[in-house]
C-alpha cells in the first residue's frame, strides 16, 4: 500500500523591489524624522490639539506619497499591497493604543511627558519589527509551511479578539505593581516617588535609582514584542517583499505619537474595533493558508490583491459607523434614564 506524501515543493523565492539604494534611503528617513521627533519632544510640555493635528496629517500624507512612488515606479500590484498593508499596520496601531493609553494612566504619567513615552515605544517596536522581519523573510524564502504557521497564528489571534469582544471583556487598567517587571526592576533598583522631567535615572542617597519614566517605558517596550507577533505576519499575509512590510510598519508607526493625541477621545467610542480587527485578521490568515495550499496545489485558489483592500477597508468603515452608532444610541439611553430619575 503506498503511502499518500505531500508533491515536492521548492522554497519561494522572495521578490522584494527593495534594492541597498533603496533601503538605505528609507532607513536614513526613518531615523532622520526620529531625530526631529526627539527634538520636538526635548522639552516636556503637552500636546495640542493643533499640534498633533499637524503632525498627523504630516504622518498621513508622507505615506500616502510614498505609495504614489510605489504605483508609478514599481507597478500597480506592489502598490496595491503598499496601501493594504499599510491600512493594516494602522489599524493594528490604533488597536495598540488601548493599550498605551491604559499604560499612561496606570502610571499616572504627566500630559508633558506623555510624548516621549510613546517615542521611546515606537523606536523599541521599530527595531522588534524590524528584527521580525528580517527573521520572517528568511524562513519564507527557506520554507513554505511559515505561511501555515504564519496564518495559524492570525486566525486564533482573530479568534481570541472575536472570543474577548463577544464577552464583553475590556480592557483594565493595570496595576503598575503588579506588573512582573516592574517587580524585577524594583528587586535590583529603588525607584523614584516622583517623575524627574525626561531622566530615566538620578542619583538619590548616593544611589543610581531609577524614575517612573524608566518603568513605563520599559513597560510599553515589553507590550510592542506582544504586538509585533501577529502585525508582522498580518503584513505578511499581503505581500512578501520584505521591504513593503518594513516600510508599512515603520510608517503606521512613525505617525502613531501624534495620532494618539488627535483619537484619544475617540478611542473609547472604537466599541466594535475589536470586532473588525478580528475580521481582517482571520480573513488575512485564510489567505495565507489558501497561499501555501496554492504553492503545493496549484489548483487551490488565491485571494487577489484588489479583494484584500476592498475587505480591510470595507471591515473598518463598517465597524466605524456602527461604532458611532453604537456610543450615540446608548449615550441617548443614558440621557434618557438621566431625565427620568430627574422627575422622579
Amino acid at each position: 500500500m503506498s503511502s499518500l506524501s505531500l508533491p515536492s515543493v521548492s522554497p519561494m523565492a522572495i521578490e522584494t523591489i527593495g534594492t541597498p539604494t533603496l533601503w538605505a534611503v528609507t532607513i536614513g528617513g526613518v531615523l532622520l524624522l526620529l531625530v526631529v521627533d526627539f527634538i520636538a519632544t526635548r522639552k516636556p510640555h503637552e500636546v495640542s490639539m493643533k499640534e498633533a493635528t499637524l503632525w498627523s496629517v504630516f504622518y498621513i500624507a508622507l505615506p500616502l506619497a510614498f505609495g504614489v512612488y510605489v504605483l508609478t515606479t514599481h507597478g500597480t500590484e506592489n502598490g496595491v499591497n503598499y496601501y493594504t498593508g499599510y491600512i493594516v499596520e494602522t489599524s493594528l496601531s490604533v488597536d495598540n493604543l488601548f493599550v498605551f493609553m491604559l499604560l499612561l494612566t496606570a502610571f499616572a504619567v504627566p500630559k508633558a511627558l506623555q510624548q516621549r513615552v510613546l517615542l521611546f515605544g515606537i523606536i523599541g517596536a521599530l527595531v522588534l519589527r524590524g528584527i521580525f522581519i528580517a527573521l520572517g523573510a528568511a524562513a519564507l524564502s527557506a520554507f513554505n509551511f511559515v505561511f501555515l504557521i504564519f496564518g495559524a497564528i492570525l486566525l486564533l489571534t482573530g479568534a481570541k479578539l472575536l472570543k474577548d469582544a463577544m464577552s464583553g471583556e475590556a480592557e483594565e487598567e493595570p496595576d503598575p505593581n503588579d506588573m512582573r517587571v516592574v517587580k524585577l526592576l524594583r528587586r535590583f533598583y529603588p525607584v523614584t516617588d516622583d517623575y524627574q522631567g525626561t531622566k530615566m535615572t538620578v542619583r538619590q542617597a548616593g544611589k543610581r535609582a531609577l524614575t517612573p519614566l524608566a518603568l513605563v517605558t520599559v513597560a510599553v517596550f515589553m507590550t510592542d514584542i506582544v504586538f509585533a507577533v501577529d502585525s508582522v505576519p498580518a503584513v505578511y499575509g499581503i505581500t512578501s517583499d520584505p521591504y513593503l512590510v518594513f516600510a508599512t510598519n515603520a510608517f503606521a508607526l512613525l505617525g502613531l505619537r501624534a495620532l494618539y493625541f488627535v483619537i484619544q477621545g475617540l478611542l473609547a467610542k472604537l466599541v466594535h474595533l475589536s470586532y473588525g480587527l478580528s475580521i481582517i485578521l482571520g480573513f488575512i490568515g485564510v489567505k495565507l493558508v489558501l497561499h501555501w495550499a496554492h504553492l503545493q496545489w496549484t489548483s487551490v485558489p488565491e485571494i487577489g490583491n484588489l479583494t484584500s483592500l476592498t475587505v480591510v477597508v470595507g471591515v473598518l468603515v463598517v465597524t466605524t459607523i456602527t461604532s458611532l452608532v453604537a456610543v450615540r444610541r446608548q449615550e441617548a439611553r443614558d440621557a434618557e434614564a438621566g431625565a427620568a430619575e430627574v422627575e422622579t
